[in-house]
């Protein structure tokens, strides 16, 4: 007979106690799955960033401001380990399966952010849907 923690069907996943638990990672601290607090700092920051260069070099164009979010993230996710608000705010983008992030995880994650929506969907892990297509985690460092 199975235990209440079995899953039942196919797809069904036994309930983590913490976000990042079945990914490996521990609970609090460095290595640990970022919280929603920091990761939207984070975006506001490299929001801000993107929205003051639009405005230096393009007099506040959205479209500009859109392009110019999406090259910081794809530039300095594989260069420095994630955004510059992520590493401001302590945290790293990382691939799950411990090798570099390589060039098409930022690609593919910043695609999808930019979308916006598949950034709003999270699993339990806290992991947004563009960091699962990917393969990474935003992890504190």
């Amino acid at each position: 007979m199975p235990s209440s923690t079995t899953p039942r069907r196919f797809g069904d996943l036994a309930p983590s106690r913490y976000p990042g638990e079945r990914l490996g990672l521990p609970e609090t601290g460095s290595g640990s799955i970022a919280r929603p607090g920091r990761r939207i700092l984070a975006l506001i920051i490299d929001w801000a960033i993107a929205s003051l260069l639009s405005f230096a070099f393009f007099h506040y164009d959205s479209w500009a401001t859109l392009g110019i979010f999406a090259l910081l993230q794809y530039v300095f996710i594989p260069t420095i380990g994630g955004s510059i608000g992520h590493r401001i705010l302590g945290l790293r983008l990382v691939a799950l399966n411990g090798t570099w992030v390589g060039l098409w995880r930022p690609l593919v994650r910043t695609v999808l952010l930019c979308v916006v929506i598949p950034a709003l969907v999270w699993d339990s892990d806290q992991r947004g849907f563009h960091d699962k297509v990917a393969g990474t985690a935003l992890l504190r460092a």
